[in-house]
């Protein structure tokens, strides 16, 4: 909460599954499209928050199987834990709240009472949050029958189905909308209120959200019945409130466009950057810029001309390799040469995370962010240190003067000798170790 020094240009709240993230599009071209979009003109000034009925335990796993960004602030468990950062510090007078009129006791005591009901998994019973699958067909009634008996027995609850098939049992305060409502309420407390909001759903658990006042929101051309029938119901006549006709991902862009809230083309629908310009060009937009470059310099879906990366980097600069061997960037631009199309016809894709940039000169940046390769079962990331330069070397952009790697904790590949740059790198400081050896006699 503490990232912007003032208010959020946009705060983007969305749903994972079936919003942000399609698990019907194998190359995740939706996600990876909003990512470099939010990493080029949005990550500096605005906030990203992940929305998700999912718990901690199974959003982690979600996070390795993904492309995701590093969310500002993740919502959990329906709206029953709220978390901070990359570290997820919990929000711990939320849960305080919570506990008003709650008993999860009596409701692991009543629920038992219903054959209907099957429990989730135990990552998914929360302390907040008990959690069932049931039929369709049976849910009305369960829901009705089981909302008296808790009721009979003094507890505020809430009870939320969603997917056609899941029911969760919540304290009456919680849900995705209340845990909105709550951060909206802090951020104006501190003077920092967003510019404006935008809500992502695709099913019954994110309705709430669309209800919290003043926000546009988006439901992805994929939406459920239910939510549908929820804004039938009551927000049909809300011009704030649009059904995309773009899936999950794609469908948050559309709506960034549809309501002006900034940006909407995503560097990764410009195939050629020297024949389109962009309106809005920074140091961000020229790290995502870079590597989309890289990325489809390797998957031969550019041509091979070494006239861009000799404009690119600064002739007497250095690369440092994750390994931590350091070589000049002239070294690193013949073996790029070499690379391309080495990831033709494959899965192989490159994104960044939490980029952050500090102008440390009248014409100097220093930039910090994860690298992320994947391909195949693969996936290593880096934190990655460049510090740009907008001499006139380049018409309208940077060169690059330095590159600094290191690995993310537990990404390094396991054999560093198929890593590029890492063979012909290591092929050099054997053949220097052999020359000072041989130079002692």
């Amino acid at each position: 909460m503490d990232r912007l020094d003032g208010s959020a240009h946009l705060m983007i709240v969305s749903d994972l599954d079936f919003t942000m993230v399609d698990h019907l599009d194998p190359d995740n071209l939706g996600l990876l499209r909003f990512n470099a979009m939010w990493e080029a003109y949005y990550r500096q000034d605005s906030l990203l928050v992940f929305s998700t009925g999912r718990s901690p335990t199974i959003y982690k796993e979600l996070r390795k199987e993904k492309p995701l960004l590093t969310p500002d602030i993740s919502i959990m468990s329906v709206g029953t834990e709220i978390m901070y950062g990359e570290s997820m510090i919990r929000d711990e007078d939320w849960e305080q709240y919570l506990n008003q009129n709650w008993n999860r006791e009596i409701v692991t005591e009543e629920t038992a009472q219903f054959p209907e009901l099957t429990p989730q998994s135990e990552t998914e019973q929360r302390p907040h949050k008990v959690s069932f699958f049931v039929e369709k067909i049976k849910a009305l009634k369960v829901i009705r029958f089981l909302s008296e008996r808790l009721e009979k027995r003094g507890l505020d609850v809430k009870l939320i189905y969603s997917n056609e098939t899941a029911l969760d049992v919540l304290p009456k305060g919680a849900g995705k909308g209340q845990a909105l409502a709550y951060l909206l309420e802090k951020f104006k407390v501190d003077g920092k209120m967003p510019v404006n909001t935008l809500v992502c759903g695709d099913s019954g658990n994110d309705a709430e959200l669309f209800g919290v006042p003043e926000v546009y929101g988006v439901m992805v051309s994929n939406a459920q019945e239910e939510l549908l029938q929820w804004h039938a119901e009551n927000a049909k006549n809300n011009p704030n409130i649009i059904h995309a006709t773009e899936r999950c991902a794609a469908g948050i862009i559309q709506a960034i466009g549809n309501f002006s809230l900034g940006p909407n083309v995503s560097p990764r629908d410009i195939g050629d950057f020297q024949k389109c310009k962009v309106e809005i060009y920074n140091s961000c937009h020229e790290v995502v810029k870079f590597y989309l470059f890289y990325e489809r310099w390797r998957r031969a879906e550019v041509a091979k001309n070494m006239q861009t990366p000799n404009l690119i980097f600064f002739p007497l600069g250095t690369f440092v390799h994750p390994s931590g061997v350091e070589q000049p960037v002239s070294h690193c631009i013949d073996v790029m040469a070499r690379l391309h199309g080495d990831k033709q016809g494959t899965d192989y894709r490159i994104w960044v995370d939490r980029v952050s940039s500090e102008q440390v000169g009248s014409d100097t940046w220093l930039m910090k962010f994860y690298k992320w390769e994947a391909f195949g079962e693969e996936r290593h990331g880096c934190l990655t240190t460049v510090l740009l330069s907008s001499k006139a070397k380049v018409p309208d952009g940077f060169t690059w003067m330095h590159m600094h790697q290191t690995w993310l904790e537990g990404s390094e590949p396991k054999d560093q000798t198929t890593w590029p740059l890492h063979g012909d790198i290591q092929n050099i400081a054997v053949h220097r170790l052999q020359s000072l050896r041989l130079s002692k006699y």
